[in-house]
């Protein structure tokens, strides 16, 4: 008994508004697939969508439904959801067994994992960026008659977008094997913007703030007047630092006497940050580790049930 994921099937109800999704829009959307959703007029004009929903639910509500009723019709296995936990954790131990050795077990669960990612993040590409900021702003009426009906009344075609589709269009050219010169011209104009963005967010957004953090009083009182040891004992050793690293990193006298005690000071700064910035990294890490472990362990292996959600099956 192992990795099984249990669904519970719930009746969902939900007005259909105006100006997001007309009942003929509704209608021929619903031929095709085929579904369960069914739609009726409501007293005041409107229109309500009714459809049957999955909630995720755990065996041992699964177990009591069971207990209570055999042939009880609202908790189900999900064989889909099923395969995913198998998936992800043979997937896991192809990936973990590159501790053991670079082989072939890893190469194709490495190459799976990135081609399924990028072409994951090409399909969220073209949905919420290429449509919503591209063909919605140019044709509004035709992003609102197929894939975004809930697109305002209001949106108006903007022509200026014109410009960022023509650079797409020239990128591609690196694709043709002759030509491929075109697609400097966008690509230089995209490394150009992106930089001046980029730099402006780094003076105000790090550099600014950094030197607005540092002017700070060495007295701190709190929220009674009365005086505040602990916050002026920080400011204290906050400026102290910031001006230990920065005789440090002066190089114009050398550092002996007063200036190299100061600069071996900013030196024990700089370690103990970076320590703590590694410390922070790695235990990131190894939370990501335990997480993948309490992954096998609990849903796949059910060894483990941290949360109750077996309780009383076995």
């Amino acid at each position: 008994e192992m990795a099984r994921v249990y669904v519970r099937h719930v009746q969902v109800e939900a007005p259909i508004e105006q100006g997001t999704m007309t009942r003929d829009t509704f209608e021929s959307r619903r031929a095709d697939p085929p579904s369960s959703i069914t739609l009726q007029a409501t007293a005041d004009g409107g229109d309500m969508a009714t459809w049957i929903a999955q909630q995720a639910a755990t065996p041992a509500q699964w177990a009591a439904a069971e207990a209570a009723d055999p042939n009880q019709d609202e908790y189900h296995l999900s064989v889909a959801r099923t395969f995913g936990i198998w998936f992800a954790a043979l997937f896991t131990l192809g990936i973990a067994s590159f501790l053991w050795a670079d082989n072939a077990l890893y190469k194709f669960c490495e190459s799976v994992v990135v081609g399924v990612s990028a072409g994951y993040w090409m399909v969220v590409g073209y949905w919420d960026t290429l449509w919503p900021n591209l063909i919605a702003k140019l044709s509004p009426d035709l992003a609102r008659a197929t894939v975004m009906p809930g697109l305002g009344a209001e949106s108006q075609a903007n022509y200026w977008y014109i410009v960022p589709l023509v650079l797409g269009v020239m990128l591609l050219w690196r694709l043709a094997p002759s030509g491929a010169w075109i697609s400097r011209w966008p690509l230089a104009f995209i490394i150009g913007s992106t930089a001046g963005l980029r730099i402006y967010a780094y003076l105000k957004g790090d550099f600014v703030s950094q030197i607005d953090s540092t002017i700070t009083p060495l007295v701190v009182l709190d929220s009674t007047g009365s005086f505040d040891f602990g916050g002026s004992l920080r400011a204290l050793l906050l400026v102290i630092g910031v001006f230990a690293c920065l005789v440090y990193f002066f190089f114009s006298f050398e550092h002996k006497g007063m200036v190299g005690k100061t600069a071996r000071l900013g030196i024990w700064y700089l370690m103990i940050t970076f320590g703590a910035a590694f410390g922070y990294t790695v235990m990131g890490r190894i939370a990501l580790l335990a997480q993948r472990l309490e992954f096998l362990f609990n849903d796949w292996l059910w060894l483990i049930d941290p949360t109750g959600a077996r309780a009383g099956l076995f």
